[in-house]
């Protein structure tokens, strides 16, 4: 394990919310898959979050606009990372506490299981880049490189391998480099 528990299930919980956004680079056909209360509850309850959910469209909007906030973490530079992140954490005066609840063992809180999901959503991104950040592992957050896709990745691989989204991009990226090959084989054997 690279990094704690608790900091590879946030990280991994931003990048689900950040991927939920519809794809912005030509050829990316991904829709918004977080327009409704419904979906906000199946991300939440596929993501393990705990604490309050409102079921309302304006928690659904709070955590909407989120996104492209956390979006951030994946494109800005250590400095840039550093800054949003202690913006986050101001905004939502957190206060860091250790937890224990559902059999997780120790791990960290920075907000009150009864604060607005979307405040809870950013601070635990935050906390956990507090780690990714003094571990020197930026670089393992990045955006899949399928030419069509911009969802991001959180890379916890042990050897910073992963190139790909889980949206089947490496599936399709492997075809059309095997496809490539044969092609020239083909030509070369004509």
């Amino acid at each position: 394990m690279l990094f704690t528990h608790d900091t590879e299930v946030a990280l991994a919980a931003a990048a689900a919310l950040v991927n939920t956004m519809p794809g912005s680079v030509p050829g990316d056909t991904d829709p918004d898959r977080l327009t409704s209360v419904k979906d906000l509850e199946s991300l939440y309850r596929d993501q393990g979050w705990t604490g309050r959910l409102d079921r309302d469209v304006a928690e659904l909007e709070q955590v909407r606009a989120l996104r492209p906030r956390l979006r951030e973490l994946w494109e800005l530079d250590e400095a840039g990372v550093v800054a949003l992140v202690n913006e986050l954490l101001a905004q939502a005066r957190a206060v860091p506490q250790l937890v224990d609840h559902d059999g997780l063992g120790w791990h960290v809180h920075a907000t009150p299981a009864d604060a607005p999901l979307a405040q809870r959503m950013a601070v635990e991104a935050a906390v956990a880049l507090i780690d990714v950040v003094r571990a020197g592992e930026l670089a393992r957050l990045r955006v899949c490189e399928a030419e069509d896709c911009d969802d991001v990745v959180v890379d916890l691989s042990r050897n910073r391998s992963r190139r790909f989204c889980e949206g089947g991009c490496a599936a399709r990226a492997h075809t059309a480099a095997y496809r490539a090959r044969l092609a020239r084989r083909v030509a070369a054997g004509s």
